[in-house]
């Protein structure tokens, strides 16, 4: 692990080397349990003699939702980048999914998935997604990392501040929950402190209260809410072929809805919509939402599903991003990753593989001869490994109405991006070879510049859009 020399501010940061520089034992906390602060722990092990994971939750022995992750009720999926990064920080993990039911969801083959008018031609599928819950691929991941002796779980402890000042954070004071809470408040040092404490994380008032800066916010909302339901699939299909729906909200067209399947034989159904045109709560009117849709097929599919849990609502959907790598009056020895430092709009289902891709990020940044893992230095890399995702969110919710945010209007320089990828979105359900870079793109296994290979370019640029479905595919095309 990094120590109070190796997390000192860059020179040009404009102060020089603080903190001790000896080198005995050497502790970082992470702060929270999710799926980000467990790899981050496994990803500091390597660094450090000790890893302390705080967690405000009483964490479940198996995978089931836990208080703290509202949203783990709701459809999430890992994207193929996510994947292979995942498979890199823990081997053997994605076989473990697969044999806990998690289901193998290829793109476009494997779904009907609708956008801008039309239905995607079900072509070979280029990518593919796991969509098993969020709560047994958080349980398998906090069993492989709490077996290192190196890594210690507090739960049912907050952080409720730092221990420092705007040079150096020392450490984190501690209040236990519960009928811990009237033990009081005590400290606990640590070389460094890593907040992956999520989307509400109080990083901004524990700055402020050691004379720190708060890191600027970008902040996109789309005022997009959703709400989630897990079904039996219907035993009759009338013989279609279809894994998974998806309809993606947009411009025109304020409704989405996504069907997956997850672990058991279930699926999970989750419907959004967009600013004033939110999903039901109430489980008759969950059905009938549906009928919104700009196709009949999933209401028709839900009408013949059996429901098999109540219906749970999400309303924060807010993209925010924190700028840590700006200039500013920040401690070293203190980091911030996952959303803590940059949450998407769910609609995209990013969050787990950014979690994945920022270890390996700090993992790498950490590990580089050449370069002295500066505080400033880590934070920009960890930025850097959201940096995608952030764009490929930030720039569909920009073009949806009502979007509000100190980012929420597009600038003039963005307007020619703007622009070509809108037409790659038009090209994309009726051209294989458009549809399969912009895949590419989103699923974070290539870089949004495949978008502008000659091939995609000749295509976007100068072929009209071919024929795609205005039905659902019944069957994926056969080769």
């Amino acid at each position: 692990m990094v120590n109070a020399a190796d997390v000192e501010r860059d020179p040009a940061d404009g102060t020089g080397p603080t903190g001790s520089t000896d080198r005995g034992t050497r502790h970082a906390v992470v702060v929270g349990g999710s799926i980000a602060a467990l790899l981050t722990a496994r990803t500091l092990s390597a660094h450090a003699d000790r890893v302390t994971l705080v967690e405000r939750d009483r964490l479940p022995e198996g995978p089931e939702p836990r208080a703290g992750v509202p949203q783990s009720r709701h459809l999430h999926v890992l994207l193929e980048g996510g994947r292979h990064a995942l498979e890199e920080l823990l081997p053997g993990i994605v076989a473990e999914l697969r044999e806990q039911g998690a289901p193998r969801i290829g793109m476009p083959g494997d779904l009907a998935q609708w956008q801008n008018g039309r239905f995607y031609r079900r072509t070979a599928s280029s990518v593919h997604l796991l969509t098993g819950t969020r709560p047994v691929l958080e349980w398998l991941v906090r069993r492989r990392v709490l077996a290192d002796p190196r890594i210690t779980l507090l739960e049912g402890t907050e952080v409720v501040g730092l221990i420092g000042d705007a040079a150096r954070v020392r450490g984190v004071r501690l209040r236990g929950r519960g009928a811990r809470r009237r033990l009081g408040v005590r400290s606990l040092t640590a070389d460094l402190v890593v907040d992956a404490s999520g989307r509400t994380t109080h990083a901004p008032d524990w700055l402020a209260g050691i004379g720190a800066e708060p890191a600027h916010e970008e902040t996109l909302d789309s005022g997009l809410a959703y709400a989630s339901r897990l079904y039996h699939a219907p035993e009759s299909t009338d013989g279609t072929d279809c894994p998974g729906y998806y309809f993606v909200p947009g411009r025109d067209q304020p409704y989405g809805a996504v069907a997956l399947p997850v672990e058991n034989g279930r699926y999970l159904v989750t419907l959004s919509g967009l600013r004033g045109c939110e999903p039901p709560s109430d489980e008759a009117a969950f059905t009938e939402f549906t009928a919104l849709l700009p196709h009949p097929v999933l209401h028709d599919w839900l009408l013949k599903a059996r429901p098999d849990s109540a219906v749970h609502a999400f309303r924060s959907t807010a993209s925010v991003r924190r700028r840590y790598d700006l200039r500013g009056r920040r401690p070293a020895g203190f980091l911030a990753i996952g959303d803590a430092l940059c949450s998407f709009n769910p609609v995209y289902g990013q969050g787990m593989t950014v979690a994945a891709l920022g270890a390996l990020a700090l993992r790498d940044a950490l590990a580089d001869p050449r370069r002295a893992p500066t505080t400033r230095r880590v934070q920009r890399a960890l930025l850097g490994a959201a940096r995608q995702s952030w764009d490929i969110a930030s720039g569909a919710d920009r073009e949806l109405p009502g979007a509000i945010g100190n980012v929420a209007r597009t600038r003039l320089a963005d307007r020619p991006g703007a622009w070509y990828v809108a037409r790659v979105l038009d090209r994309a359900p009726g051209d294989p070879v458009v549809g399969a870079a912009f895949r590419a793109a989103c699923a974070l296994t290539a870089p949004v510049s495949g978008l502008f290979a000659p091939r995609v370019a000749r295509a976007v640029l100068f072929g009209p859009p071919l024929p795609a479905p205005t039905d659902p595919p019944r069957r994926p095309e056969r080769a």
